[in-house]
């Protein structure tokens, strides 16, 4: 199984790829502007609901609050579903969204990515009893077994194209609405397989007391990104805020504390 430390690398290894900046450039001024974010709340432990506090918390709320403080605005946070929030996005309902949204060529065609903040990897998440296979190879050979996903999301392309057939219609392919729900279909058998970001899925892992695990080999990188509407005028503020988090550090201090000192589910 993989482990917390394994995305925490390659998240530094993203961020260290920004010079050091001991005294950077003064960061644009947004004089006061609220800036409306929204995300689903559902990817821990980039964002999602503190089962204890009720709290929305997170890498990403750390990161955007900090983002925004720089830039002297205010963030006022909404929720929206995955599956309407970049066309809502792209139609300035909000002025930015954050979910753990992979950076997309045909995703550019509808918004603006701000540069990267995080690199994760697709892994492989089942039942902690799963013996049938271990890898991408293994799956595709059954001649049955159910892999959840949401549509339109990396989990779903990295499924049809890089387990599966390619055929975005394979019925092997069972859609549910959010991510939460595919991993409770997972642990009750309805599904036998869930791709998630290696956030995701090790947070997921660690939460379940045992009922998952992850196999085989990561499965490609992805860059996350938030996103803009087309020719927003606040990429380039967010970029130059996102440049000076990697240079002086901050994010690596967010990293380590969300992916290696937060025990997501662990006593």
């Amino acid at each position: 199984m993989l482990h917390r430390r394994s995305f925490f690398s390659l998240a530094l290894a993203l961020a260290a790829s920004a010079p050091a900046l001991a005294q950077g450039p003064a960061l644009p001024d947004l004089k006061g502007r609220e800036l409306v974010v929204v995300t689903e709340n559902a990817y821990p432990p980039l964002q999602y609901v503190d089962p204890k506090s009720g709290q929305a918390i997170g890498w990403e709320y750390d990161a955007m609050n900090d983002i925004a403080r720089r830039l002297n605005a205010k963030v006022r946070y909404e929720n929206a579903s995955w599956d309407a929030m970049i066309e809502a996005v792209a139609a300035r309902q909000y002025d930015i969204g954050m979910t753990g949204i992979t950076i997309r060529d045909d995703r550019k065609q509808r918004v603006d990515f701000s540069d990267p903040y995080l690199r994760s990897q697709m892994v492989m998440i089942v039942r902690a009893n799963e013996s049938r296979f271990a890898d991408a190879a293994g799956f595709k050979a059954l001649d049955s077994g159910l892999v959840g996903a949401q549509v339109g999301t990396t989990p779903f392309f990295t499924a049809v194209y890089e387990v599966l057939d390619g055929n975005e219609q394979n019925p092997r392919i069972k859609l549910f609405e959010t991510f939460g729900a595919q991993v409770q279909a997972l642990r009750a058998g309805d599904v036998d397989l869930v791709l998630s970001d290696m956030a995701g899925g090790q947070a997921s892992v660690a939460a379940s007391g045992g009922a998952l695990k992850i196999v085989g080999q990561p499965l490609g990188n992805d860059d996350f990104g938030f996103i803009f509407a087309k020719g927003s005028d606040l990429v380039a503020p967010v970029n130059a805020a996102i440049a000076a988090l990697k240079g002086d550090g901050t994010f690596d201090r967010l990293t380590q504390k969300w992916f290696v000192d937060t025990k997501l589910g662990q006593p």
